[in-house]
């Protein structure tokens, strides 16, 4: 049994597209062409591959172990071009990341921007996921690289912690909570909160604590970034549950006030997740290596002043 390379990246093209014109677009293919190799690879592996309907196509249980096998025979030549293209120095290839809000928000523009600017052969797709859209990422293969905080299940997977950090209460100056040394969670509902938008992880996370206790979230107001939500917070539109390193960052020039959050999931362990490290390409590694020496650069964010009461959140 022979397979062609050209048409396992046809069919990891198709299969996240998911559709047959797109994918050939992505390949640089006519639809016809496309679509001729796919019948072929069917006929080849004597299994059909994809559904097809009006909306596109989906994948039959032999195509999502085709393309779990694809992306693993991909990420292996991925590998292998880096390293012997470069030296194994890192400075060519493709990363793909999913990771958390406060990953894309926080602190990989930063890391990125200085990874990059050493690597101009180097491309990377960072996308925002929810955690368990990361770990599945990871485990099938469509990402290179997860970065998660607090708790997961993450069985089959590497773990690389890099970093701690907490969430903590933004609160304008003069609230009711302002004084009190720490607070939960359902002191908090109460009064109104400022949120990130929908699909985002910390949203999700927040809302799922405040379904736990049987409580609800009210919110005010729905936007982009911390500092967004911050701002709003100085201006007494409501508070916020934010990350303490946001709150301590934007704390230097708006008036707010920090809380710290008497809750076993505040602070949280911040993980690289890889389903191979050693199998990775060099650029990938590289950045790994610099992700966790940001970690160790900026060590572990959670302070004295606002380490609660509560027992120490662990994976």
């Amino acid at each position: 049994m022979h397979f062609d390379l050209a048409d396992l990246k046809l069919f990891i093209h198709v299969a996240e597209a998911p559709s047959l014109t797109q994918g050939a677009r992505r390949a640089h293919l006519s639809l016809a062409a496309a679509s001729t190799r796919i019948k072929a690879l069917e006929a080849q592996l004597e299994a059909r591959l994809l559904y097809r309907n009006s909306r596109g196509v989906e994948l039959t249980p032999a195509g999502r172990r085709l393309l779990e096998h694809a992306r693993q025979v991909m990420r292996k030549v991925d590998a292998l071009k880096s390293d012997f293209t470069d030296g194994g120095t890192g400075a060519t290839g493709h990363i793909r990341i999913f990771a958390n809000t406060t990953a894309v928000t926080e602190f990989m523009p930063e890391i990125l921007a200085r990874f990059l600017a050493d690597r101009p052969g180097v491309t990377v797709d960072l996308q925002e996921r929810l955690t368990r859209d990361i770990v599945r990422g990871v485990l099938d293969g469509s990402t290179d690289l997860g970065i998660t905080a607090g708790p997961i299940s993450a069985t089959g997977l590497e773990r690389l912690h890099f970093s701690t950090d907490r969430l903590v209460l933004a609160v304008p100056a003069g609230h009711p909570l302002a004084a009190r040394g720490h607070v939960t969670l359902d002191d908090t509902l109460r009064y109104p909160h400022i949120s990130l938008h929908e699909g985002s992880t910390m949203l999700a996370f927040l809302r799922e604590q405040v379904e736990h206790r049987g409580g609800e979230l009210t919110l005010r107001i729905q936007v982009s970034g911390f500092e967004a939500i911050c701002r709003m917070v100085e201006a007494g539109v409501g508070i916020g549950v934010i990350p303490e390193s946001a709150a301590m960052r934007h704390s230097r020039t708006m008036k707010l006030g920090i809380v710290a959050l008497d809750e076993p999931w505040a602070v949280r362990e911040r993980d690289l997740l890889v389903r191979e490290l050693d199998a990775l390409p060099s650029c990938a590694r590289a950045l790994i290596d610099a992700v966790r020496a940001y970690g160790q650069h900026h060590g572990d964010t959670v302070t004295a002043a606002t380490t609660p009461s509560g027992p120490r959140a662990k994976d």
